[in-house]
């Protein structure tokens, strides 16, 4: 069974750019849209470019899911996209980049209804794996489920000033 374990962290200030810069990256911008959503599992598509995927994923039990994630034909995803997800789309530009101990932060900086959010992730080969924070790196939100994308297109970040009165 494949695994993913993954750490989520806001970005506290727009040095994370300068970094992606000195490293030459430049960011890819992604769609993706669920085909089905529930406390135990998602169905995703994803557009990145000119790539497309379909990706399943199990519960997340903190930093750890099972996920399974297959290449699929760009038009297939365009037209399930438009014709059998839910709405609004996560739109984001992602940036992988290289931190100093060798790890890839994946610094996604969201659009559309999501506008504002910033967020980093970095995937580690075991959950006690230590790795170097970035000094741009903010409070760690592994496990607030307000930031998994699943639960953004149904909350989105820009609704949360009106909904909560402040983004905490």
């Amino acid at each position: 069974m494949a695994h993913e374990i993954e750490r989520k962290f806001l970005v506290r200030s727009d040095a994370w750019r300068a970094a992606a810069s000195r490293s030459g990256v430049t960011g890819v911008r992604m769609r993706q849209g669920y085909l089905s959503t529930s406390s135990t599992r998602s169905v995703r598509v994803r557009t990145a470019g000119e790539r497309a995927t379909l990706n399943v994923k199990g519960n997340k039990v903190g930093p750890r899911a099972s996920e399974f994630e297959y290449s699929i034909p760009l038009g297939d995803a365009v037209q399930m996209l438009s014709e059998l997800c839910r709405r609004p789309f996560i739109e984001k530009t992602r940036y992988d980049i290289p931190g100093p101990d060798g790890h890839i932060w994946e610094v996604d900086e969201f659009h559309a209804e999501n506008a504002g959010l910033v967020v980093a992730e970095i995937e580690l080969s075991h959950e006690d794996q230590t790795f170097a924070h970035p000094q741009w790196l903010g409070e760690e939100v592994t496990d607030d489920p307000r930031y998994l994308n699943t639960n953004l297109v149904g909350r989105p970040f820009t609704a949360w000033d009106r909904e909560e009165g402040s983004r905490d």
